[in-house]
Protein backbone atom coordinates (compact mmCIF):
# COMPACT_ATOMS: atom_id res chain seq x y z
CA UNK A 1 0.00 0.00 0.00
CA UNK A 2 1.19 3.26 -1.14
CA UNK A 3 -0.46 5.25 1.92
CA UNK A 4 1.94 7.10 4.07
CA UNK A 5 -0.08 6.21 7.11
CA UNK A 6 0.75 2.49 6.38
CA UNK A 7 3.99 2.66 4.82
CA UNK A 8 6.44 -0.83 5.98
CA UNK A 9 2.88 -2.67 7.40
CA UNK A 10 2.62 -5.90 6.50
CA UNK A 11 -0.24 -6.90 8.29
CA UNK A 12 -3.80 -5.72 9.24
CA UNK A 13 -5.93 -6.52 12.11
CA UNK A 14 -9.73 -7.08 11.37
CA UNK A 15 -11.71 -6.32 14.18
CA UNK A 16 -13.53 -9.42 14.53
CA UNK A 17 -14.03 -12.90 15.71
CA UNK A 18 -17.05 -13.74 13.02
CA UNK A 19 -15.26 -16.77 11.28
CA UNK A 20 -17.21 -15.44 7.74
CA UNK A 21 -16.59 -11.78 7.86
CA UNK A 22 -12.92 -12.30 8.36
CA UNK A 23 -12.83 -15.15 5.50
CA UNK A 24 -15.06 -12.13 3.70
CA UNK A 25 -12.44 -9.68 4.25
CA UNK A 26 -9.43 -12.25 3.50
CA UNK A 27 -11.06 -12.56 -0.01
CA UNK A 28 -11.77 -8.99 -0.34
CA UNK A 29 -7.71 -7.82 0.23
CA UNK A 30 -6.45 -10.80 -1.66
CA UNK A 31 -4.11 -8.98 -3.90
CA UNK A 32 -2.81 -6.01 -1.90
CA UNK A 33 0.26 -7.89 -0.35
CA UNK A 34 -1.42 -7.62 3.27
CA UNK A 35 -1.20 -10.14 5.78
CA UNK A 36 -4.88 -10.59 7.03
CA UNK A 37 -5.46 -11.35 11.00
CA UNK A 38 -8.12 -11.52 13.17
CA UNK A 39 -8.63 -10.85 16.70
CA UNK A 40 -8.05 -14.58 17.75
CA UNK A 41 -4.34 -14.42 14.99
CA UNK A 42 -3.41 -11.53 18.13
CA UNK A 43 -4.99 -13.42 20.90
CA UNK A 44 -6.55 -10.03 21.62
CA UNK A 45 -10.18 -10.87 23.92
CA UNK A 46 -11.19 -7.06 24.61
CA UNK A 47 -15.04 -6.33 24.07
CA UNK A 48 -15.96 -2.96 22.45
CA UNK A 49 -18.72 -1.70 23.23
CA UNK A 50 -20.75 -0.51 20.32
CA UNK A 51 -22.39 2.14 21.50
CA UNK A 52 -22.64 4.87 18.13
CA UNK A 53 -25.64 5.84 16.91
CA UNK A 54 -24.53 5.13 13.19
CA UNK A 55 -22.78 2.50 11.46
CA UNK A 56 -19.92 5.43 11.09
CA UNK A 57 -19.67 6.00 14.50
CA UNK A 58 -19.35 2.41 15.84
CA UNK A 59 -16.72 1.06 13.20
CA UNK A 60 -14.81 4.33 14.28
CA UNK A 61 -15.39 3.16 18.06
CA UNK A 62 -14.24 -0.45 17.18
CA UNK A 63 -11.13 0.28 15.06
CA UNK A 64 -9.75 2.76 17.88
CA UNK A 65 -10.74 0.78 20.72
CA UNK A 66 -8.47 -2.69 19.65
CA UNK A 67 -5.73 -0.10 18.22
CA UNK A 68 -4.66 0.60 21.19
CA UNK A 69 -3.69 -3.26 21.96
CA UNK A 70 -1.72 -3.62 19.36
CA UNK A 71 1.25 -1.80 17.09
CA UNK A 72 -0.59 -2.95 14.10
CA UNK A 73 -3.36 -0.96 12.28
CA UNK A 74 -7.00 -2.47 12.63
CA UNK A 75 -9.90 -2.04 10.33
CA UNK A 76 -12.81 -2.31 11.80
CA UNK A 77 -16.67 -2.15 10.04
CA UNK A 78 -20.19 -2.15 11.21
CA UNK A 79 -22.66 -3.44 8.77
CA UNK A 80 -26.49 -4.51 8.70
CA UNK A 81 -29.29 -4.47 7.06
CA UNK A 82 -31.75 -1.55 6.99
CA UNK A 83 -35.41 -2.35 6.34
CA UNK A 84 -37.68 0.29 5.26
CA UNK A 85 -41.12 -0.91 6.25
CA UNK A 86 -39.31 -1.06 9.76
CA UNK A 87 -37.99 2.44 10.11
CA UNK A 88 -34.63 1.12 8.85
CA UNK A 89 -34.67 -1.90 11.74
CA UNK A 90 -32.84 -3.88 12.60
CA UNK A 91 -29.70 -1.56 11.83
CA UNK A 92 -26.92 -0.37 13.75
CA UNK A 93 -28.92 -3.29 15.67
CA UNK A 94 -28.36 -6.01 13.61
CA UNK A 95 -26.68 -8.57 14.96
CA UNK A 96 -28.14 -8.24 18.19
CA UNK A 97 -31.78 -8.08 16.43
CA UNK A 98 -33.06 -11.18 18.40
CA UNK A 99 -31.91 -10.64 21.75
CA UNK A 100 -28.72 -12.30 23.46
CA UNK A 101 -27.42 -15.46 22.30
CA UNK A 102 -29.95 -15.69 19.16
CA UNK A 103 -28.41 -17.76 15.94
CA UNK A 104 -29.12 -16.25 12.30
CA UNK A 105 -31.85 -18.33 11.78
CA UNK A 106 -33.82 -16.51 15.58
CA UNK A 107 -32.74 -12.74 13.90
CA UNK A 108 -34.27 -13.37 10.22
CA UNK A 109 -37.67 -15.16 12.23
CA UNK A 110 -37.76 -12.45 13.70
CA UNK A 111 -37.48 -9.99 10.74
CA UNK A 112 -39.75 -12.03 8.74
CA UNK A 113 -42.44 -11.90 11.15
CA UNK A 114 -42.80 -8.24 12.16
CA UNK A 115 -42.24 -7.64 7.99
CA UNK A 116 -45.86 -9.99 8.08
CA UNK A 117 -46.96 -7.35 10.21
CA UNK A 118 -46.00 -4.00 8.19
CA UNK A 119 -47.68 -4.14 5.06
CA UNK A 120 -46.22 -4.94 1.32
CA UNK A 121 -42.84 -2.44 1.68
CA UNK A 122 -39.93 -5.58 1.58
CA UNK A 123 -37.55 -2.71 -0.20
CA UNK A 124 -33.83 -3.03 1.94
CA UNK A 125 -30.49 -2.33 1.88
CA UNK A 126 -27.48 -3.57 3.69
CA UNK A 127 -24.93 -1.04 4.87
CA UNK A 128 -21.37 -1.50 5.29
CA UNK A 129 -18.73 1.23 7.49
CA UNK A 130 -15.31 0.32 7.66
CA UNK A 131 -12.69 2.56 9.52
CA UNK A 132 -8.81 2.02 9.37
CA UNK A 133 -7.10 3.38 13.07
CA UNK A 134 -3.44 3.13 14.10
CA UNK A 135 -2.71 3.40 17.93
CA UNK A 136 -5.83 5.36 18.28
CA UNK A 137 -6.22 7.55 15.66
CA UNK A 138 -8.93 7.16 12.64
CA UNK A 139 -6.54 6.95 9.62
CA UNK A 140 -9.76 6.51 7.42
CA UNK A 141 -13.45 5.70 6.90
CA UNK A 142 -15.83 4.38 4.22
CA UNK A 143 -18.86 3.42 3.83
CA UNK A 144 -20.78 0.81 0.68
CA UNK A 145 -24.28 0.07 0.46
CA UNK A 146 -26.25 -2.28 -1.88
CA UNK A 147 -30.33 -2.44 -2.02
CA UNK A 148 -32.52 -4.85 -2.26
CA UNK A 149 -35.88 -6.26 -1.01
CA UNK A 150 -36.06 -8.64 1.87
CA UNK A 151 -37.55 -12.34 0.55
CA UNK A 152 -40.70 -14.29 1.67
CA UNK A 153 -38.24 -16.86 3.08
CA UNK A 154 -34.71 -17.63 3.14
CA UNK A 155 -33.23 -19.37 0.32
CA UNK A 156 -29.39 -20.47 -0.51
CA UNK A 157 -26.36 -21.79 1.96
CA UNK A 158 -23.97 -19.23 1.19
CA UNK A 159 -22.84 -16.62 3.37
CA UNK A 160 -24.07 -15.51 6.70
CA UNK A 161 -26.27 -12.99 8.80
CA UNK A 162 -29.14 -11.99 6.53
CA UNK A 163 -28.05 -13.33 3.26
CA UNK A 164 -30.27 -15.89 3.27
CA UNK A 165 -33.26 -13.12 3.07
CA UNK A 166 -31.49 -10.69 1.41
CA UNK A 167 -32.77 -10.66 -2.16
CA UNK A 168 -30.74 -8.55 -4.94
CA UNK A 169 -32.56 -7.55 -7.69
CA UNK A 170 -29.41 -6.64 -9.48
CA UNK A 171 -28.62 -10.73 -9.85
CA UNK A 172 -31.91 -11.87 -9.12
CA UNK A 173 -30.79 -14.26 -6.33
CA UNK A 174 -30.47 -13.48 -2.70
CA UNK A 175 -26.98 -12.87 -0.99
CA UNK A 176 -26.92 -16.46 0.05
CA UNK A 177 -27.10 -17.48 -3.36
CA UNK A 178 -24.29 -15.81 -4.78
CA UNK A 179 -20.84 -17.41 -5.06
CA UNK A 180 -18.00 -15.98 -3.18
CA UNK A 181 -17.04 -14.22 -6.32
CA UNK A 182 -19.96 -12.48 -7.08
CA UNK A 183 -20.61 -11.45 -3.18
CA UNK A 184 -17.34 -10.44 -3.29
CA UNK A 185 -17.77 -7.94 -6.43
CA UNK A 186 -20.90 -6.63 -5.52
CA UNK A 187 -21.99 -6.21 -1.94
CA UNK A 188 -21.99 -3.28 0.48
CA UNK A 189 -18.35 -4.93 2.24
CA UNK A 190 -17.00 -5.17 -1.20
CA UNK A 191 -17.63 -1.22 -2.31
CA UNK A 192 -16.53 -0.15 1.18
CA UNK A 193 -13.31 -2.02 0.88
CA UNK A 194 -13.09 -1.17 -2.92
CA UNK A 195 -13.23 2.59 -1.89
CA UNK A 196 -10.59 1.67 0.91
CA UNK A 197 -8.20 -0.20 -1.31
CA UNK A 198 -8.40 3.24 -3.66
CA UNK A 199 -8.13 5.78 -0.57
CA UNK A 200 -4.83 3.45 0.16
CA UNK A 201 -3.56 3.53 -3.15
CA UNK A 202 -5.02 5.67 -5.80
CA UNK A 203 -2.71 4.77 -8.95
CA UNK A 204 -4.38 0.94 -8.07
CA UNK A 205 -6.82 0.08 -11.01
CA UNK A 206 -9.92 -1.50 -9.57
Amino acid sequence: MSSPAMSGVESVVIATHNSGKLREFRSLLRGTGLRILGLADISLEVECTESGTSFAENACMKAVAYSMHTPLPVLADDSGLEVYALGGRPGIHSARYAGPGASDADRIVKLLQELQLAGNDRRARFVCALALAREGVVLLQTEGECHGVVADRPSGCNGFGYDPIFFFQELGRTYAELSEDEKNRHSHRARAVQQLIKALNPSLEL
